[in-house]
């Protein structure tokens, strides 16, 4: 065997781990164990804790990777919301399918609940979410659609704020009635 097969096959290998890993935190998420024990991924994985902390240095680079996805489809939602020509409709589009990723996706609705990102991927996602918010938010200033001193990171809360409120036990007809409340409480 080569050495490039030979690390071909290493890297190959190190994917599939890596996958079976990431299988085993979200069927653990999924199953509402949300504290992600690093301990308890690896055993469901078949593979030793360090195994898991060199792919995963701590906890929260293992919520952004599972969240990575998610995370990319909320900024595409996001720039398409800001290109939106009825910016309320935008808006409206953009808390909605925020709400319904975060209640599928339970890493990313503790991906946007976390101060700061640890993945370089995370960083720029999240910057990337960050302008297409701005823009949206700045048309919906100046056409008077929202209030003045809403913020993109007041928007990052609330939609957080709403996702748990919904966690805890409402129905899917209360998840829109609140979206509405908040949408009504964003006017001017």
């Amino acid at each position: 065997m080569s050495p490039t097969t030979n690390a071909e096959s290493l890297r190959a290998d190190s994917a599939r781990v890596r996958a079976r890993m990431l299988a085993a935190a979200r069927d653990r998420m999924a199953a509402g164990g949300l504290d992600l024990s690093m301990n308890a991924v690896a055993k469901a994985a078949g593979v030793g804790v360090g195994t898991v902390y060199r792919h995963f240095p701590t906890r929260q680079a293992l919520l952004e990777s599972l969240a990575a996805q998610s995370l990319e489809t909320l900024v595409a939602t996001a720039v398409a919301a800001a290109r939106e020509p009825d910016v309320g409709t935008g808006l409206a589009a953009l808390l909605r399918a925020g709400l319904r990723i975060q209640l599928s996706d339970p890493a990313l609705a503790e991906v946007l609940a976390a101060v700061d990102a640890v993945c370089a991927e995370t960083l720029d996602l999240s910057r990337d979410l960050a302008a297409a918010i701005a823009t949206l938010l700045d048309r919906a200033r100046t056409e008077g659609a929202i209030r003045p001193d809403l913020t993109a990171d007041d928007l990052r809360r609330l939609l957080c704020g709403l996702q748990h409120a919904v966690r805890i036990g409402a129905t899917d007809d209360d998840a829109d009635r609140y979206l509405d409340i908040l949408l009504a409480g964003l006017r001017p």
